[in-house]
Formats: structure tokens, C-alpha cells, sequence
């Protein structure tokens, strides 16, 4: 198979064309998910399609049936390699900056090559950011990037993002994950719950292994033994600091991580 013409750009089920994709680029009101596809199957595919119905209701009112959405990712599956990075969004044709909720909801589906992330260790910056609407993944977010942009030219490998209240929440494009020596320790803040995050949680959780949510600020750092960040591209990679607070190398809590989600079954959609 050629791999340069297998990847796809799908508006519900069909190819896309220019004059399909051109107003896209000038929406920000939308909605997505990203999953890393494994011969052709998917983990956590019932999280990715509970994220994409609420957030659908969330920012339109009403949701696609999941066997619908379903459909359209197996077509945009077809052609493409056994592993690929996979993104669907969900959108209305009415567009931003209206009210009017009446036309139907389209998806556009595109696939790309396989993605795992990079090496690590990550050093973050720590900057007070809070995204809007923080439960939707939705798309237009023009601060992740800069932040990142910025943490680079600092010197960081990426950014963490601090609430009004000093409280570490997540990164740039990831959950951050914490331990304490007895337990992992996820971050008590609005923030977006990656689907990643909540396959390796439902793991830990099946292999016994405990875990909190608790408020986490820079502070609090110098007691803890270890920090992940994880998103679609990897159940875990390690962080080695945030702002100037050093953290120990951990490397069998990214290993507890990337077991727990390999416990997880690849579905097909």
C-alpha cells in the first residue's frame, strides 16, 4: 500500500474536498478526539465516543449516534495502514457566531502516520493559564501553542498550567500524573480528562493500585517521588521538572503507567 495517498480527510464518510475544508479553516467552534490506531483497532473507543456525544450536546444541544460516528471512522480506516494517528471532529455547517442550533452536526475524519510522543524527560514551565470550557476538547486553542512556544524559548521542554488558585492542573496537550511513594496522585483542577488518563485510572484501578485526587501546587512538589504527562500519543513519559522544582527520576511509576494501559483491549471501531 502506498502510504503517501492511504491517509484520508473524510466530511461524514466522503472525501473531503477543498471547498469542504476551506471553511473550517476560519471556524474555531468545534469539537474533537485523537487516538493512536494499533492494527486497526483502538484502545478506550467506548471513552472516545462518550467524549465526542457529551461534548456535542455541551457546545450544540444534541449529539450524533455513536454507530454513525463509528461508521464514519471504520471508512476513514479502510485504506489507511494498520497503525495510524486518527482525528475526528465534530462541527456545525451553520458555523460560529450564531445561535441557531437547527442544522445537523458533520465530522470530519482525518488520518495520519502513527505517533508515540517524545522521548522525555520533560521539563515544564509553569505558567496561569485555564482553558475555557475545560471539559470539551474543542478546537481553536490558540494558548496551547503559545505557551509552548514560549516555555521552549525559555529553555522548557513544554508548559504546566497553574489555576488562579496555584493549583497545577495539566500541560499544554496532556493530563499530568503524580506519586507519592504509595499512590498516584492526579491534580484537583478544571481541566480536560484525556481518554488516556481515564484508561490508565479504569487499569489502575483493575491491578489494585492506589490512587487519589488531591490539590497539587509547585510547593507541593519537593515531597512528591515522580511526575508523568500522558496523552493520546503515550500512556506516560517522564517529568523531570516544573518551574525550578526538581523531580525524582521515576522510571517504574512510567512503567506502571504504560502497563496499565496495555492491559486496556485494542477495539475495532
Amino acid at each position: 500500500m502506498d502510504t503517501e495517498t492511504s491517509f484520508v480527510a473524510q466530511l461524514n464518510g466522503d472525501a473531503a474536498t477543498a471547498g469542504d475544508l476551506a471553511p473550517l479553516a476560519f471556524a474555531g467552534y468545534a469539537h474533537f478526539t485523537a487516538m493512536q490506531v494499533r492494527g486497526g483497532r483502538v484502545r478506550g473507543l467506548d471513552l472516545h465516543l462518550e467524549r465526542l456525544r457529551v461534548a456535542s450536546l455541551k457546545l450544540f444541544g444534541v449529539a450524533l449516534p455513536d454507530d454513525q460516528v463509528r461508521s464514519y471512522l471504520r471508512t476513514a480506516l479502510e485504506p489507511a495502514p494498520a497503525d495510524a494517528s486518527l482525528t475526528a471532529t465534530i462541527f456545525s455547517p451553520i458555523g460560529e457566531f450564531t445561535a441557531d442550533k437547527g442544522a445537523e452536526l458533520s465530522v470530519l475524519v482525518r488520518t495520519r502516520p502513527p505517533a508515540s510522543g517524545p522521548q522525555g524527560p520533560l521539563a515544564l514551565a509553569a505558567v496561569e493559564y485555564e482553558r475555557v470550557v475545560p471539559a470539551v476538547k474543542h478546537v481553536g486553542e490558540v494558548a496551547k501553542t503559545y505557551y509552548l512556544r514560549e516555555a521552549v524559548a525559555q529553555g522548557f521542554d513544554d508548559a504546566a498550567f497553574l489555576d488562579r488558585r496555584g493549583r497545577l492542573s495539566e500541560a499544554s496537550i496532556w493530563n499530568l500524573a503524580f506519586w507519592d511513594g504509595s499512590q498516584v496522585v492526579w491534580p484537583e483542577a478544571e481541566m480536560l480528562d484525556g481518554v488516556t488518563q481515564q484508561i490508565v485510572r479504569r487499569r489502575l484501578d483493575r491491578l489494585g493500585v492506589p490512587q487519589t485526587v488531591r490539590k497539587v501546587t509547585i510547593a507541593d512538589l519537593p515531597a512528591l517521588s515522580g511526575a508523568v504527562v500522558l496523552n493520546s500519543w503515550t500512556p506516560g513519559i517522564a517529568v523531570s521538572r516544573i518551574a525550578t522544582e526538581p523531580l525524582p527520576d521515576a522510571p517504574e511509576f512510567v512503567d506502571l503507567f504504560h502497563r496499565a494501559y496495555g492491559e486496556e483491549p485494542l477495539t475495532s471501531p
